[in-house]
């Protein structure tokens, strides 16, 4: 990638953290690390959930700006942006607002809803809701998501009523509010999205039940189809409604938008990660390898958003 790297400055790696990610989250971050190693840029790495915050602050002042590769709760959802935004320290992907909204699936759902993007219908679970009641407004199959949180932790389908209770319970280990939503049965899609650009979609196949935790980073069965099988419109108009889902969080700089296609065509808009996976089984260096963009060339071009005005 032909680019000023002096530009850079300094860059440091905010990877790790607590979050039930954190495994994840450390090799995304040794990943990006190496990468910016091997271009010559000036690279260090902080492992935020091996030190105080107050240690943390200290080695991010000797930074001029800071890849964000934390994931899940505490590293996603704005908290960190936060203190960065008050040290004046540049970083790569969404700020505050947009961070703390895409956490929430709830939240993310609310403002979709409110502007007419299509997501699948939810309710959210309260401790003293029948479980008939969910089953009426939402059918079986169903699935249970914790609102916060990643990688498909502590998601479950249930298929009969009877398993609706500890499906719930499963969630609520996750902390905070627990989402039932309507199963769309169809095929699952995600679109990167780089600096204002849809990436070529990738098609997820997995024998299990739904793309999980295990299908994600443990299962060899799990496939990647890019190109994604779409026909060019119809993957264009992912694109685009892709694009627009995540702008009406506000987020930018970086990103990835899942999605589920029923059997009559119809795309149902997720989730959004404004801080997605880069190991070597995560799908935006997948997508950007059909654009012919490398794995080391894609870090710099997420690192390259920290020196335009995308925060303001």
């Amino acid at each position: 990638m032909n680019m000023d790297k002096q530009k850079l400055g300094r860059v440091a790696v905010l990877m790790g953290g607590n979050s039930s990610e954190r495994a994840v989250s450390l090799r995304s971050g040794e990943a990006v690390y190496q990468a910016l190693m091997a271009e010559g840029v000036s690279t260090q790495k902080i492992d935020t959930g091996a030190l105080d915050p107050w240690a943390c602050v200290q080695q991010l002042k000797t930074c001029d700006r800071v890849f964000l590769a934390l994931h899940g709760s505490g590293g996603e959802g704005g908290s960190w942006q936060g203190l960065l935004d008050c040290l004046g320290i540049p970083y790569t992907g969404s700020q505050v607002k947009a961070s703390a909204i895409a956490m929430d699936k709830l939240m993310t759902k609310r403002v979709w809803q409110s502007i007419g993007l299509p997501t699948p219908d939810y309710v959210q679970v309260v401790p003293d809701m029948k479980p008939q009641q969910l089953i009426a407004r939402l059918g079986l199959p169903l699935i249970i998501k914790p609102a916060e949180g990643g990688s498909s932790l502590g998601m479950s389908k249930v298929i009969e009523i009877d398993q609706l209770e500890q499906a719930c319970l499963a969630a609520t280990q996750w902390g905070g509010e627990v989402i039932a939503e309507r199963w769309i049965h169809g095929s699952e899609y995600t679109v990167a999205i780089l600096d204002q650009t849809p990436l070529p979609a990738i098609a997820l196949k997995t024998p299990r039940d739904f793309y999980d935790y295990q299908a994600k980073y443990e299962e060899q069965t799990t496939q990647y189809q890019c190109p994604c099988g779409l026909s060019e419109a119809d993957e264009r108009a992912l694109g685009e409604l892709c694009l627009r889902a995540f702008n009406s969080l506000g987020c930018v700089g970086w990103g990835r938008v899942d999605v589920m296609r029923d059997q009559q065509g119809q795309f149902w808009l997720l989730e959004v990660n404004t801080i997605p996976g880069l190991t070597n089984r995560s799908l935006v260096p997948m997508a950007a390898a059909q654009l012919d963009i490398p794995f080391n060339d894609l870090v710099l071009k997420i690192l390259a958003t920290t020196l335009l005005d995308v925060h303001h």
